[in-house]
Parts: structure tokens; C-alpha cells; sequence
């Protein structure tokens, strides 16, 4: 049954917001996040306070594209206002292994004793700062410091190994500001 179904996204002082066909730029004192969205067949209005999308004739197809998108753009909004921050520990019982940045690429040393450095690829727009054994993930897009720490924990997988002997690695302990 198709009913009428809208949403409101608040727009904070001190944010602004452009729709250029597909693609959302929000711009706020911590930056500006850029992201494309397919709307599809939802209507789309951005004014100076507030955005409202939906539609007058909602599909339960439409309803799910209408949540999904106001919680990105909650999530575009929060992050030119507030940085998202996530935070991994190094921890290692066996071979103590060196975590260090150089340019865009994160090196791991003598990790299990390997021989050979890990390298790990950070995109462009996360800010990755090392602080003894904690390692700091910032960034104005979530998505993007999300997968960032992934990527730093994805890198340190015991394989070969017991698991529960060998506990060794790059672990997140908070994202976005949560505890794990």
C-alpha cells in the first residue's frame, strides 16, 4: 500500500548544504564531505534550515531509501561539525613489533618476527597519529576513518598460528567515540 512518507534532516548553524544532481556537498568548520547518492524517485528539498525527502506515494522500496539516506546525511552533517575519531591499540605478548607513518602509508616491523615489513595504504582525507602503543583515526567522513581502522586491523591477522596463543596485532577499541 503506497502512502505518503517524509523526512526532515536538520541543518545546524554554521553548516551548509548544495544538491547538485546526484552529489550532497556539506560544508562546516571541520571541512566539507562530498558524497553521490541515488535518490531515485524521492523528492528532494533543500532549504536554508532543513532538508526533506520522501515521497507522496512510498513504496516500502522508498521508505528503506528514505531512512537510509537521512542517516548518511546525518552522519555528512555530524562529521563537518565534530571529527569522527576511532582509536586501535598495538598490542603484542610474543615479538614487539613498531608501528610508523611515512607519507600515505603505515609500515608494521617485525610483526611475529617477520622478517619482511607489512605496508598498509591510507586513503587521502584520514588523519592517522601514533602515540606509543595507541593509534588515532580522524577524519570528517565517517565511512572513511571506519575503514581506515579496519584496513590498520586487517593488516596484523595471525595466520599459521594459534589464534588464541598468538594474540598479537592492531586492535580498535573505540569508534566514534564508543567503547568496544
Amino acid at each position: 500500500m503506497k502512502k505518503e512518507f517524509f523526512k526532515e534532516v536538520e541543518i545546524p548553524e554554521g553548516v551548509e548544504v548544495k544538491k547538485e544532481d546526484n552529489l550532497v556537498i556539506v560544508k562546516g568548520p571541520e571541512g566539507e564531505n562530498k558524497k553521490k547518492m541515488n535518490f531515485g524517485k524521492l523528492e528532494v528539498n533543500v532549504g536554508k534550515d532543513k532538508i526533506k525527502l520522501g515521497s507522496k506515494k512510498a513504496t516500502k522500496k522508498e521508505k528503506k531509501m528514505t531512512n537510509t539516506l537521512t542517516a548518511h546525511l546525518n552522519n555528512l552533517i555530524k562529521g563537518v561539525q565534530e571529527k569522527f575519531e576511532y582509536e586501535l591499540k598495538i598490542c603484542f605478548g610474543h615479538f614487539p613489533f613498531t608501528v610508523k607513518i611515512e607519507g600515505n602509508q603505515a609500515i608494521v616491523k617485525n610483526f611475529l618476527g617477520e622478517k619482511v615489513e607489512r605496508k598498509v595504504k591510507l586513503p587521502q582525507g584520514a588523519e592517522v597519529t601514533i602515540d606509543k602503543d595507541i593509534i588515532k583515526v580522524t577524519s570528517s567522513n565517517k565511512e572513511l576513518a571506519g575503514q581506515t581502522a579496519a584496513t590498520l586491523e586487517k593488516s596484523t591477522i595471525v595466520r599459521g598460528r594459534d589464534k588464541r596463543i598468538f594474540q598479537d596485532g592492531i586492535y580498535i577499541t573505540k569508534k566514534c567515540g564508543k567503547e568496544i
